[in-house]
């Protein structure tokens, strides 16, 4: 039972981060620390290239630890989807973020919600695995059929749980995205 709640957490998470990403009106690290910079011919995050802080809730300051990277970064800022203006200054970089517009708030409202889905779906393949294991096992007369039944309302109930945590952590961060 251990495993399910284990598996389960990871999905939320995954969720969890990957939310983080999404464009609020607040600068947070965790939106640009992952885009990809072309650097020396391979690909690495930007938080491997840079310190990014946040001298002021909407804007971004990077420090770049190579002066002949600047361009590229600059390049992935821009590439990214999170539309965003860079103005370089030696081997600085501030990002401004623009006012979200409300199309654009919509756009990260309904990727959320497919984020969410996506993980709702994580949480039912674990419960269906899991099942799928302890019908095995019942079969294979290694628990009873009372046991069975019991595992299964146990597995359903972390189930009805982490949906629960899911759901909440989308309204959480649709709040935070529409929120002016």
């Amino acid at each position: 039972m251990n495993s399910i709640e284990e598996k389960m957490n990871k999905t939320l998470d995954d969720l969890k981060r990957k939310t983080s990403t999404l464009r609020t009106n607040r600068a947070n690290t965790d939106m640009i620390k992952n885009i990809p910079v072309n650097y020396y011919g391979s690909t690495v995050p930007l938080q491997q290239v840079a310190s990014i802080s946040v001298p002021e809730s909407t804007q971004f300051l990077l420090n770049i630890f190579d002066q002949s990277a600047v361009k590229d970064i600059e390049q992935a800022i821009i590439n990214s989807s999170l539309q965003l203006n860079p103005q370089t200054d030696g081997n600085s970089i501030r990002i401004a973020l623009p006012e979200l517009t409300e199309d654009r708030r919509n756009e990260l409202v309904k990727l959320l919600k497919q984020m969410g889905e996506e993980s709702k779906v994580a949480i039912r393949n674990i419960r269906r695995d899991m099942i799928d294991i302890i019908k095995n096992e019942e079969k294979n007369k290694e628990i009873t059929e009372d046991e069975l039944k019991k595992q299964q309302q146990d597995i359903q109930n972390s189930t009805n749980s982490y949906i629960e945590k899911i759901d909440l952590s989308v309204k959480e961060k649709e709040k935070e995205i529409l929120t002016l």
